[in-house]
């Protein structure tokens, strides 16, 4: 049958079929949302409690998020090997399990298995942002950011509810013998392996392997040598930028949130309270999305990534001087820094999308979201450590001044072009 595959690299010739992968992205983005929010709300809590102690309340979320790294990797290499499919199926059947293991120590009360346990967890965090490149694959390089953003968008369904459900979820759990502050992981546990098997069952044709056999197709029609699209001929020092940015955003943003629940603890907050600020918070992470890739297609990479420095710099002005007991404050905070990080990781995902070629893209962007991990991980590690030293408003403050560095990279970039 002759193909009808239009000039461009990576454009299905039926666009039901990029409609199709989006919509079984779409489903389970929304699912594991509400996986991935449950370890942020708790997840330090959690080790506060069994630890005694807030010095080493950051290490959950430096352990989840450094699992992550792994298995970014991981979900790259399978991936890049096998398709889309099976790579990002195996990464959230991996943060069931490590969801169903934290539940476990939570009930023998065993800090060891905890930490064990969040690293695990950690595959789910890496497969939901491994996602959003899918979603790319089968898109023109003009509309490549609106096809990440429709990806991300999707999580702020289960990312917004998950978080409000740690009272619920905790009664359940202390109604199965189970320590309250364990429920939200069982409803990532769940989540989790929900969204596995949509992927698992229902992402055919894979995104990946036919934007290959697309690009072949072309290729051997034109009767020349791969070139790249048009957007990686202008990519210039794109993967060093566009890894920077998601580094400096993931690092900032990880940091400051995962003291939030902890600060407000503090303050005599429950759960509910700082269940609806990380609510807020993970909607501002994702909801902004079809916007951001609208002006990203629009207006540019460089010009929405300095504007993420910005963004992050007001979040961490706002969280620092915002008084502990004053919720509307925290939230607007939190929330402009979900924003901050949506502008730099859709501007850095398009960065990254343009520059690598689909021979190497699943392997490449697997290693660069390793980056990102280990930033986030670095985060938060360090968020305890300076909050138990210092304070909270002074760790808010130096992530706003921390983000800033974004302004140098993308105008030299600029510069350059």
């Amino acid at each position: 049958m002759t193909s009808t595959v239009p000039a461009e690299a990576g454009i299905s010739p039926d666009p039901r079929i990029q409609r199709r992968v989006l919509t079984v992205l779409v489903t389970s983005q929304v699912l594991s949302g509400a996986g991935l929010a449950a370890g942020i709300t708790v997840g330090a809590l959690l080790a506060q409690d069994m630890l005694g102690s807030t010095g080493l309340a950051g290490l959950p979320s430096a352990l989840f998020t450094a699992g992550s790294a792994l298995a970014a990797v991981a979900v790259g290499r399978v991936s890049q090997a096998r398709g889309r499919r099976p790579g990002l199926a195996a990464g959230y059947l991996t943060g069931a399990v490590g969801a169903a293991a934290v539940i476990a120590a939570a009930v023998v009360d065993n800090p060891g298995l905890l930490f064990a346990a969040l690293f695990v967890y950690g595959a789910g965090t890496a497969t939901n942002l491994q996602a959003r490149y899918a979603g790319a694959d089968l898109a023109a390089p003009a509309h490549r950011a609106r096809a990440v953003s429709t990806v991300l968008v999707a999580t702020t369904l289960g990312g917004v509810v998950g978080p409000n459900l740690a009272a619920p979820t905790g009664d359940l759990a202390a109604a199965l013998g189970i320590p309250r502050l364990a429920g939200p992981f069982l409803l990532a546990g769940v989540a989790y392996a929900l969204a596995a098997v949509v992927l698992a069952v229902w992402l055919r044709p894979d995104p990946l392997l036919l934007a290959r056999t697309l690009d072949h197709r072309r290729t051997a029609a034109a009767d020349t040598a791969p070139q790249p699209d048009a957007a990686a001929k202008r990519r210039g020092p794109g993967v060093v930028l566009g890894a920077l940015i998601m580094i400096l955003t993931q690092l900032v943003m990880v940091a400051i949130m995962t003291m939030t629940p902890v600060h407000m603890h503090d303050h005599g907050h429950g759960t509910a309270a700082s269940g609806l600020v990380i609510a807020i918070h993970v909607g501002a992470m994702y909801l902004p999305s079809p916007a951001t890739g609208w002006l990203v297609d629009r207006y540019g990479r460089i010009a929405v990534a300095a504007a993420s420095g910005l963004t992050l710099l007001a979040a961490g002005v706002l969280a620092a001087v915002a008084p502990g007991d004053s919720v509307v404050l925290l939230s607007l905070a939190l929330a402009l820094l979900g924003l901050g990080w949506n502008l730099g990781l859709v501007s850095g995902t398009a960065i990254i999308t343009d520059a690598v070629p689909l021979a190497t893209r699943a392997k490449t962007q697997g290693l660069v979201d390793v980056s990102i991990a280990i930033a986030g991980a670095t985060g938060g590690l360090a968020s305890g450590i300076v909050v138990a030293a210092a304070s909270y408003p002074a760790l808010a403050l130096t992530g706003g001044i921390l983000a800033l560095a974004v302004l140098p990279a993308v105008a030299a970039s600029a510069s350059s072009r």
